[in-house]
């Protein structure tokens, strides 16, 4: 029987045809991308390419399980003349390689295989590729279409292609009813009444516009995309419901406005303060100042309240008497500023009779000993004149006093709040206010933050007196995000006592429910920076309304300027009854 056929590597006479022939096998051998190895039956390399000489080491002779040491499977399959297909993935140097081996058929038998390694790496790599950008896709609509926010792209021929599902609920459409449509006519046709999209294609530039849908105020802003050369290529329209901002806006101004009453009657039970929504103090430093003011009523020493005027010390010193021992005594309180000087002594201190021209027969018992067993507050204690400041000072020291034209001293259990907007330091220095007075006091010294320093307490404070006041006139009113922005913005010179004047002025004047920025006194309504000034008021304003701002923006300059009310009075032409009055009514302390 004869021995069946072998294979012969190029150039084997038994098998040749001529020298040409093989030359040109060998330079296709050569010229493919890939890594080709012909085997003989006894598993050695024949002939290798430059792609296997270079990617597998592989040369003629060699053993091919050191080359490929993994196919050796599929060339034992191949061998036998089992069909093999594809084997599994060579990596080498970085590079992979799909395997494919083949038998080799002569005369019937099989006389060797050939193995034909395919270089995937770039093929790979683009795969890759693809998937991240199909990743990248599925991930770019799941942000598209889950963001609450309206949008819609358009070509730059105003064509839509895209319509999220925010924008099919905002707009009250179906995406398939608009994609493929140009938008100029969708406007033709009365779905829209306006589109960003077209304006941004006619300018070219960034565009907002409202639009109203069916009961809803719709926010478009309009972005133009160009490609590198300049050219436009898609318009994106991104739409928001303020509508629905609003009704969150005014959620969260209720939910606030719940947890700020948590807060202030925690506050209250701390302080056992029986009067509800007497003090809003949502700001640490107000509650500390609260805090404090507890603490020092346990005891009878003398408190000197300190702050600007209208930040509530009568209040803390309200606050003081009910939390002491004294409560159930009076507590009496004196604006020292607006006693006439020539009265002061005899209002303090009482008087016999005929101490002086027009005083009562029978004489008259003075604050202090209407005060006898309780609590004395001295408000604007800086006002008071250096004569008066001198028996004040002698009733500090012993309790006693003696009425104006008397000779017989009163003792006196009387405890002392005293309070004053002024620097008592800077008078001491300047000689209008007693040293041993000031350090006398100064026993204590509580000091009140101004609104602007507390200004978690503005909004609080806001809608507490804007209710108090509406409740009152039987209305509604409450204040618009604009009108709330310039009121947090404000400075309040004035403090709490002007924030509640304003607010019953507006609770009063405004006719619609909503208080807008444009209702708000004309130096409130002011942007920040801008000052009104006279024949510049706001737009509406009554004849009435523009004298009460003149006279409040005058008493407060001259009361920066001069400091007491009898020089504010000569330096303003009226009496100091007028100013006291005045002042009251505009709530400046």
């Amino acid at each position: 029987m004869p021995a069946p056929a072998q294979l012969q590597p190029p150039g084997n006479a038994a098998h040749s045809s001529g020298p040409d022939r093989d030359a040109v096998a060998e330079a296709l051998l050569e010229a493919t991308g890939s890594a080709v190895l012909g085997l003989s039956h006894d598993r050695l390399v024949l002939f290798a390419n430059a792609a296997a000489r270079d990617g597998f080491r592989a040369s003629p002779g060699a053993a091919f399980g050191e080359v490929a040491p993994e196919l050796a499977d599929e060339v034992t399959r191949a061998l036998a003349g089992e069909p093999v297909g594809a084997g599994p993935v060579l990596r080498r140097g970085g590079q992979t390689f799909l395997p494919r081996i083949t038998p080799i058929r002569a005369g019937g038998a099989v006389v060797g295989a050939l193995c034909t390694l395919v270089d995937t790496t770039a093929a790979e790599a683009a795969a890759r590729q693809m998937r991240s950008y199909a990743e990248l896709t599925r991930e770019q609509d799941a942000i598209i279409n889950s963001t609450s926010e309206g949008l819609w792209i358009c070509d730059a021929g105003a064509t839509v292609l895209r319509v999220n599902p925010a924008s099919e609920r905002l707009n009250q459409i179906r995406a398939q009813e608009v994609v493929g449509r140009n938008m100029r006519d969708l406007v033709a046709e009365g779905i829209f009444d306006r589109s960003a999209t077209l304006e941004v294609i006619r300018t070219r530039q960034p565009v907002n516009m409202l639009q109203s849908r069916r009961g809803r105020t719709l926010l478009l802003s309009g972005v133009p995309v160009l490609d590198e050369a300049g050219e436009l290529i898609r318009v994106v329209v991104n739409e928001k419901d303020l509508t629905e901002i609003d009704a969150l806006h005014r959620q969260l101004e209720e939910q606030a406005a719940i947890k700020d009453r948590f807060r202030h009657q925690m506050l209250e039970m701390q302080l056992e303060e029986s009067e509800s929504q007497r003090f809003i103090a949502r700001s640490p430093c107000m509650q500390r100042a609260l805090r404090q003011a507890i603490k020092v009523a346990a005891v009878d020493s003398t408190v000197l309240l300190l702050g600007e005027s209208g930040v509530g010390k009568g209040l803390v010193a309200e606050l003081i008497h009910k939390s002491s021992s004294r409560a159930r005594s009076p507590l009496i309180k004196i604006n020292c500023g607006a006693i006439p000087e020539s009265l002061v002594e005899a209002e303090l201190f009482g008087y016999e009779k005929g101490a002086f021209t027009g005083a009562q027969t029978t004489g008259k018992a003075g604050y202090f000993e209407v005060a006898d067993g309780g609590i004395l507050f001295l408000d604007e204690v800086a006002e008071l004149p250096l004569s008066s400041q001198v028996k004040l000072l002698r009733f500090l020291e012993d309790g006693r006093v003696t009425r104006v034209g008397g000779t017989q001293g009163r003792q006196l259990d009387v405890r002392i709040l005293a309070a004053t907007h002024r620097d008592l330091r800077a008078m001491v220095d300047l000689g209008a206010f007693r040293l041993d007075l000031y350090y006398r006091l100064n026993v204590i010294p509580l000091h009140i933050p101004p609104l602007r320093q507390r200004t978690d307490c503005i909004l609080p404070a806001l809608r507490h007196y804007i209710g108090r006041y509406s409740e009152r006139l039987g209305v509604h009113r409450r204040f618009s995000r604009a009108a709330s922005e310039a009121l947090l913005a404000y400075s309040w010179p004035g403090n709490m006592r002007e924030l509640m004047n304003v607010c019953e002025r507006l609770a009063v004047m405004t006719e619609t429910e909503v208080i807008e920025r444009d209702d708000l006194p004309a130096d409130i309504a002011a942007r920040p920076g801008q000052v009104p000034e006279p024949g510049a008021w706001r737009e509406g304003i009554t004849l009435a309304q523009a004298v009460e701002e003149t006279e409040r923006a005058l008493l407060l300059r001259a009361r920066k300027q001069q400091g007491s009310q009898t020089r504010m009075a000569e330096t303003l032409g009226v009496d100091q009854s007028t100013v006291a009055r005045k002042m009251k009514r505009y709530g400046i302390e």
